[in-house]
Protein backbone atom coordinates (compact mmCIF):
# COMPACT_ATOMS: atom_id res chain seq x y z
CA UNK A 1 0.00 0.00 0.00
CA UNK A 2 1.33 3.16 -0.80
CA UNK A 3 0.87 6.97 0.08
CA UNK A 4 -2.07 7.31 -3.07
CA UNK A 5 -3.86 4.20 -1.36
CA UNK A 6 -3.86 5.79 1.93
CA UNK A 7 -5.01 9.31 0.40
CA UNK A 8 -8.04 6.91 -1.18
CA UNK A 9 -8.97 5.16 2.12
CA UNK A 10 -8.95 8.50 4.04
CA UNK A 11 -10.90 10.16 1.43
CA UNK A 12 -13.70 7.54 1.59
CA UNK A 13 -13.57 7.10 5.36
CA UNK A 14 -14.52 11.14 5.51
CA UNK A 15 -17.21 10.74 2.51
CA UNK A 16 -17.79 6.65 1.47
CA UNK A 17 -19.83 8.34 -1.52
CA UNK A 18 -17.63 9.94 -3.11
CA UNK A 19 -18.09 9.37 -7.05
CA UNK A 20 -14.88 8.03 -8.56
CA UNK A 21 -14.18 11.45 -10.27
CA UNK A 22 -14.63 13.10 -7.30
CA UNK A 23 -12.53 10.75 -5.35
CA UNK A 24 -9.91 10.55 -8.31
CA UNK A 25 -9.48 14.26 -8.22
CA UNK A 26 -9.15 14.44 -4.58
CA UNK A 27 -6.49 12.00 -4.47
CA UNK A 28 -4.35 13.41 -7.49
CA UNK A 29 -5.16 10.59 -10.15
CA UNK A 30 -7.20 10.56 -13.52
CA UNK A 31 -10.16 8.34 -13.30
CA UNK A 32 -9.29 4.89 -14.82
CA UNK A 33 -5.54 4.15 -12.21
CA UNK A 34 -8.01 5.47 -9.50
CA UNK A 35 -10.82 3.26 -10.27
CA UNK A 36 -8.47 -0.16 -10.41
CA UNK A 37 -6.70 0.96 -7.40
CA UNK A 38 -10.28 1.05 -5.37
CA UNK A 39 -11.31 -1.97 -6.84
CA UNK A 40 -7.99 -3.31 -5.83
CA UNK A 41 -8.70 -2.28 -2.36
CA UNK A 42 -12.44 -4.18 -2.23
CA UNK A 43 -10.52 -7.46 -3.87
CA UNK A 44 -7.91 -7.47 -0.69
CA UNK A 45 -10.53 -6.66 1.71
CA UNK A 46 -8.69 -3.61 2.59
CA UNK A 47 -12.29 -1.91 2.01
CA UNK A 48 -14.48 -4.35 3.79
CA UNK A 49 -17.53 -2.37 2.19
CA UNK A 50 -19.93 0.81 2.60
CA UNK A 51 -22.61 1.47 4.75
CA UNK A 52 -24.59 4.06 6.17
CA UNK A 53 -24.13 5.70 9.80
CA UNK A 54 -27.40 5.42 11.12
CA UNK A 55 -28.61 8.19 14.32
CA UNK A 56 -29.93 5.19 16.89
CA UNK A 57 -32.42 7.66 18.85
CA UNK A 58 -33.75 8.63 15.23
CA UNK A 59 -35.29 5.29 15.12
CA UNK A 60 -36.05 4.63 18.74
CA UNK A 61 -33.08 2.99 19.77
CA UNK A 62 -32.05 5.66 22.17
CA UNK A 63 -31.15 3.64 24.91
CA UNK A 64 -27.30 2.23 24.15
CA UNK A 65 -25.64 0.05 26.96
CA UNK A 66 -22.00 -1.24 27.83
CA UNK A 67 -22.73 -4.65 28.78
CA UNK A 68 -19.27 -6.52 30.26
CA UNK A 69 -19.67 -10.78 30.34
CA UNK A 70 -17.87 -12.90 32.31
CA UNK A 71 -18.01 -16.74 31.45
CA UNK A 72 -18.48 -19.07 34.12
CA UNK A 73 -17.86 -21.87 31.29
CA UNK A 74 -14.72 -21.17 28.90
CA UNK A 75 -14.61 -24.53 26.99
CA UNK A 76 -14.28 -23.87 23.44
CA UNK A 77 -17.29 -25.43 22.85
CA UNK A 78 -19.23 -23.28 25.24
CA UNK A 79 -17.47 -20.26 23.79
CA UNK A 80 -18.39 -20.79 20.27
CA UNK A 81 -21.74 -20.95 20.65
CA UNK A 82 -22.30 -17.87 23.08
CA UNK A 83 -20.45 -16.42 20.08
CA UNK A 84 -22.56 -17.49 17.54
CA UNK A 85 -25.45 -16.95 19.90
CA UNK A 86 -24.57 -13.36 20.61
CA UNK A 87 -23.95 -12.69 16.88
CA UNK A 88 -27.53 -13.21 16.02
CA UNK A 89 -28.68 -10.63 18.53
CA UNK A 90 -29.66 -8.04 16.58
CA UNK A 91 -29.70 -5.30 18.87
CA UNK A 92 -25.98 -6.47 19.86
CA UNK A 93 -24.21 -3.81 17.28
CA UNK A 94 -20.77 -4.65 18.48
CA UNK A 95 -19.30 -7.32 20.37
CA UNK A 96 -15.65 -8.49 20.89
CA UNK A 97 -14.03 -11.10 23.25
CA UNK A 98 -11.36 -9.79 25.52
CA UNK A 99 -8.03 -11.02 27.24
CA UNK A 100 -8.66 -11.25 31.04
CA UNK A 101 -11.66 -10.12 33.28
CA UNK A 102 -14.50 -9.66 31.42
CA UNK A 103 -14.30 -11.95 28.71
CA UNK A 104 -16.41 -9.89 26.35
CA UNK A 105 -17.72 -6.52 25.69
CA UNK A 106 -21.72 -5.90 24.08
CA UNK A 107 -22.67 -2.45 22.71
CA UNK A 108 -26.62 -3.20 22.63
CA UNK A 109 -28.80 -0.42 21.26
CA UNK A 110 -32.56 -0.52 22.72
CA UNK A 111 -35.58 1.24 22.79
CA UNK A 112 -35.28 2.50 26.98
CA UNK A 113 -34.91 0.60 29.80
CA UNK A 114 -37.44 -1.55 29.79
CA UNK A 115 -36.82 -3.02 26.25
CA UNK A 116 -33.04 -3.67 27.56
CA UNK A 117 -34.61 -5.56 30.80
CA UNK A 118 -36.45 -7.82 28.03
CA UNK A 119 -33.42 -7.92 26.47
CA UNK A 120 -31.44 -9.05 29.30
CA UNK A 121 -34.30 -11.52 30.50
CA UNK A 122 -35.37 -13.43 27.70
CA UNK A 123 -32.19 -13.35 25.46
CA UNK A 124 -28.85 -12.38 26.88
CA UNK A 125 -29.88 -14.04 30.48
CA UNK A 126 -30.04 -16.93 28.34
CA UNK A 127 -26.87 -17.58 27.12
CA UNK A 128 -24.95 -20.62 27.51
CA UNK A 129 -21.56 -20.12 30.23
CA UNK A 130 -22.08 -16.49 31.40
CA UNK A 131 -21.30 -16.20 34.83
CA UNK A 132 -22.27 -12.75 35.48
CA UNK A 133 -23.13 -9.34 33.47
CA UNK A 134 -22.34 -5.71 34.10
CA UNK A 135 -24.10 -3.11 32.39
CA UNK A 136 -23.84 0.37 32.12
CA UNK A 137 -25.31 2.85 30.34
CA UNK A 138 -24.16 5.29 27.86
CA UNK A 139 -24.66 8.95 29.07
CA UNK A 140 -23.30 10.48 25.86
CA UNK A 141 -20.64 9.60 22.74
CA UNK A 142 -17.58 11.87 22.34
CA UNK A 143 -15.90 9.93 20.17
CA UNK A 144 -17.96 7.82 18.03
CA UNK A 145 -17.16 5.95 14.33
CA UNK A 146 -14.06 8.31 13.90
CA UNK A 147 -12.21 6.99 11.28
CA UNK A 148 -8.58 5.62 11.36
CA UNK A 149 -5.52 7.72 11.94
CA UNK A 150 -4.28 9.54 8.72
CA UNK A 151 -1.15 7.16 9.14
CA UNK A 152 -2.83 4.11 7.64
Amino acid sequence: MDAIDKKILAALQVDGRLTITELAAQVGLSVSPCHRRLRELETNGVIQGYRAIINSAAVDLGLEVVVLVTMRREDSDTVAEFERLVAEIPNVIQAQRLFGDPDFLLRVVCADIADYQRLQDQQLGRLPGVGRFNSTLVMRHIVRDRPLPAQI
